[in-house]
């Protein structure tokens, strides 16, 4: 082949690849395990430029820890419950899982001609019944041990779509995909009990070495250690069952401000008042309209009503705070009430402002005066204040200690105590839907809630089902949900909940160690192959997927699943950064709204974006999230057609650090075409060559050598970019040498070798036309010789009255008056002395030369 062809090339490799079982995994004990492993896709139907760089980036790592002697396992599958799927049939009449094997079918078709080294043989899909099987016998064996439990919770519930939301499928308060406003109601619930974990999750981050800090610091943050006082005011005239509140505060210093006592429109206080007052009920019943995410809540209008009740205050009796029923607080949180502090608060300032309520300050800024009428003053913990009704006095204090001399002050005086609490609420996992993992419990009449018996899993769930009906299918499908009682065989029925589908991503990267075993893992494989050595994903998973994951794998530990040492199941985490592709848009001239251009649609002039269609200008939007919606996506497949997989992947790899986004650019893309051609043609040359061995010899290998640790350094940290900058270099030199034929040929093979993890079909050809023994992916990793990256000559620039003008090239152990007299000999030293001789001269060994005249 006389020029670089990926259509030809790309596809042979990766039949040679798939013939040979290159990246087929099994145990061998003779080697080291390296599991790599990237977050896996939605079947969303196709992949997109930003799938390509995260399974790129584990791809570089996989095959060159192959390289390097490594057991590599990188698997590939597919999370594919979830409402899209739902939706779907929903529009089109057809059944979700249709939808979704086709839509996996079509992603693999995508994802295989780019190449990755990956496992095909232990794929799966969360929605077979295989997978979702086992994780009912997992969740069976977790609630045998005490890990789930069903209670009445308060949840986000769409009207229209009769199902509850998670949090995330709240956008302003209305749901997600049918635009209703979200109510808040009281349904029946299954919980995991990660609460009980709260104080080992986060403990447990300090042991994570090789994780991001920013993913410690949001996985810290939403775990929420604190510490406080838990106490309860005395109620006057409120019914009998309700003569104390318990209230837990974080700021126990500001009790000599507070100024009403709040509790959610679900506290049992707010309940029993409902059941005789209309209006309490009115006012609930609106409340319980709003979203239950903190977000909605703390930008929502803060309503509040006030029941005529009151509470005495703690340290005097006399001294009486009004009982507000307000939409700001969530039974979910501490105890569902809180005291309001609105000196040191903005939203009980705002809340106290608006219903007329006293604001009293607690503490000042220690220099400068505070209308704390207008503003609150709230200081940071590391701030000192000047307390003016506190529990030390009127020290000056920052806010920790004071909150400590609160806290001992109320203990001592028998005011509640101190006591440590998390943000981390159970993980709710019950989802009113079809397309989900079935819980596999039965609801019997005489038994109660019986669990099914695991010879009967996977409880599967029936392809006959419509979605022409608003609500889950699966409550009105009588053969499905009804049933006999696994416990006495009286008729019972099916729970119609299925899991969230958090919960298929939790233990996925367990399963792959033994993806076909007859339970949900198989203990010698898991202890093999766990823990995953290096994760990949996105940052918006560096809360939730994560922190469960870690759940589950405790959770598994447990119940007997995986050893005890994949507690932590992830040894180290890397989240990339976004492929992101400027937005071409204008305006219609009819409507005023956007108009959006795919990039083919474009024609970039100095800079300026132009219609090809009708010359228009156009606005640009730079480095822009990709979005369908925008129309700046960048569809892999057009640039494999155009350039080949080599390319796609050369480019997500070189143009910024991993970490970082990275913009798309058809110029950046055929740029890295053309330098992957000129590999090729260079190897073409080196083939061909039959030139002897000369002096240019050594230049090259030492060359060679120093490109082989720094490319070997930049893939071991994740510096792909500065890999490949080295190999852009190191490409220019082996061009330029004019070494003999055997230098060239093993530096070629060498560059190669260097190029494969991130442009695998080009480097086994240039391989095989080097005559590089077997597969380039078999290949060991070259290893570079530390004595010739020793360097025998040190270049060291000469500065004339501190100006560089000149550098020299001196042996690295030249004594300095013979450098002195080579530097004096210099043109430009002799030039600017014009026969003088210099003032000074000062050499530093090794590092510069100065000259003053």
């Amino acid at each position: 082949m006389s020029r670089y062809e990926p259509s030809v090339i790309e596809p042979k490799w990766q039949a040679a690849w798939d013939e040979a079982k290159t990246f087929e995994a099994s145990r061998s004990e003779d080697k080291p395990k390296y599991y790599v492993l990237e977050m896996f896709p939605y079947p969303s139907g196709r992949i997109h430029i930003g799938h390509v760089r995260n399974y790129t980036m584990g791809d570089v790592i996989a095959r060159y820890k192959l390289s390097t002697g490594h057991n590599v396992l990188h698997p590939m599958g597919f999370d594919a419950f979830g409402m899209p799927a739902e939706n779907a049939a929903m529009a089109s009449g057809g059944h979700p899982k249709d939808w979704t094997y086709s839509n996996i079918d079509t992603m693999v078709g995508q994802m295989k001609p780019l190449g990755f080294g990956l496992d095909w043989s232990r794929m799966f899909a969360t929605c077979d019944p295989e997978y979702y099987g086992q994780q009912q016998a997992l969740f069976l064996d977790m609630l045998d041990k005490g890990l789930v439990y069903r209670k009445n919770a308060v949840v986000n519930w769409d009207p229209v779509d009769m199902t509850v939301l998670a949090n995330e499928q709240v956008e302003d308060g209305r749901g997600w995909r049918s635009g209703a406003l979200v109510e808040r109601r009281e349904l029946t619930q299954w919980f995991f009990k990660i609460s009980d974990m709260s104080d080992e999750l986060l403990s447990a981050l300090d042991t994570l070495d090789d994780w991001p800090a920013k993913v410690k610091t949001m996985q810290a943050n939403w775990i929420g250690r604190s510490r406080g006082l838990q106490f309860a005011f005395s109620t006057v005239d409120a019914p009998e069952a309700f003569d104390r509140i318990e209230v837990y505060t974080t700021r126990p210093d500001t009790l000599m401000g507070a100024s009403f006592l709040g509790i959610s429109p679900d506290h049992p206080l707010a309940k029993a008042l409902e059941k005789d007052n209309p209006e309490v009920a009115a006012f609930c019943a609106e409340c319980r309209k709003g979203g239950t995410t903190e977000e909605a809540i703390e930008t929502a209008e803060k309503l509040g009503f006030d029941t005529g009740l009151t509470v005495r205050h703690p340290f005097d009796t006399s001294w009486e705070l009004p009982i507000y029923i307000a939409n700001f607080i969530l039974m979910d949180y501490g105890t569902g009430a809180i005291f309001g502090c609105p000196a040191h608060d903005q939203r009980d300032h705002d809340f106290c402002t608006k219903y007329g309520l006293p604001i009293v300050d607690t503490f000042l800024p220690v220099e400068g005066d505070w209308d704390i009428q207008k503003e609150p003053f709230v200081p940071t913990k590391v701030e000192k204040v000047r307390y003016t009704r506190g529990f030390a006095g009127d020290e000056v204090q920052t806010g920790n200690d004071a909150i400590d001399a609160a806290i001992a002050f109320c203990e001592g005086q028998g005011v509640g105590q101190g006591v440590t609490k998390f943000r981390l609420r159970d993980w709710g996992l019950s989802r009113q839907r079809y397309w989900g993992c079935p819980i596999p419990v039965v609801h019997c009449d005489d038994c109660g809630v019986v669990p099914e018996k695991k010879e009967n899993l996977p409880v599967r769930l029936p392809d006959d089902v419509s979605f022409d009906v608003p609500g889950n299918p699966l409550d009105r499908h009588p053969t499905w949900r009804d049933c006999a009682c696994p416990s006495c065989g009286k008729p019972a029925k099916r729970e119609t909940d299925t899991m969230d589908t958090f919960v298929d991503s939790s233990w996925y990267f367990a399963r792959f160690t033994a993806p076909r075993a007859g339970t949900p893992t198989d203990l010698a494989d898991a202890e093999y192959w766990m823990n995953v050595d290096q994760y990949i994903g996105g940052i918006e998973h560096a809360i939730l997927h994560l922190l469960y994951s870690r759940f589950f794998a405790r959770a598994m530990n447990i119940t007997g699943h995986l050893p005890e040492k994949c507690k932590e199941p992830f040894n180290a985490l890397f989240t990339q950064g976004m492929v992101t592709h400027a937005i071409y848009k204008r305006d219609d001239p009819q409507t005023g709204r956007p108009v959006y251009f795919y990039p083919e649609q474009v024609e970039l002039k100095d800079g300026k974006a132009f219609s090809k269609e009708d010359g228009g200008a156009l606005d640009t939007i730079p480095s822009a999230k990709m979005s369908k919606s925008k129309n700046n996506v960048v569809d892999p497949m057009a640039i494999i057609a155009t350039y080949g997989a080599d390319t796609a992947r050369w480019f997500v790899l070189s143009d910024s650090p991993p970490e970082r986004d990275v913009e798309w650019t058809a110029a950046g893309a055929e740029a890295a075409n053309k330098h992957l051609a000129r590999v090729y043609r260079i190897a073409a040359e080196v083939a061909e060559l039959d030139a002897p061995a000369n002096d240019q010899d050594e230049a090259l290998l030492r060359e060679m050598h120093k490109a082989i640790h720094d490319v070997t350094q930049g893939v071991e940290s994740f510096g792909f970019n500065a890999s490949i900058a080295k190999l852009y270099g190191f490409t220019n030199t082996l061009s330029k040498s004019k070494a003999g034929a055997a230098a060239k040929r093993e530096a070629a093979k060498t560059l190669a070798q260097l190029m494969s993890p991130m442009t695998p079909h080009l480097s086994e050809e240039v391989w095989a036309l080097l005559g590089g023994e077997g597969l380039i992916a078999n290949a060991p990793w070259p290893v570079a010789d530390e004595a010739m990256l020793v360097e025998d000559t040190v270049t060291l620039p000469i500065q004339i009255n501190g100006k560089r003008r000149a550098e020299i090239s001196v042996p690295k152990d030249m004594p300095k008056d013979e450098v002195e007299k080579l530097a004096l000999s210099n043109d430009a030293v002799v030039k600017a002395l014009d026969g003088a001789s210099p003032k000074k001269i000062i050499v530093v060994p090794g590092r510069i030369v100065n000259v003053v005249i």
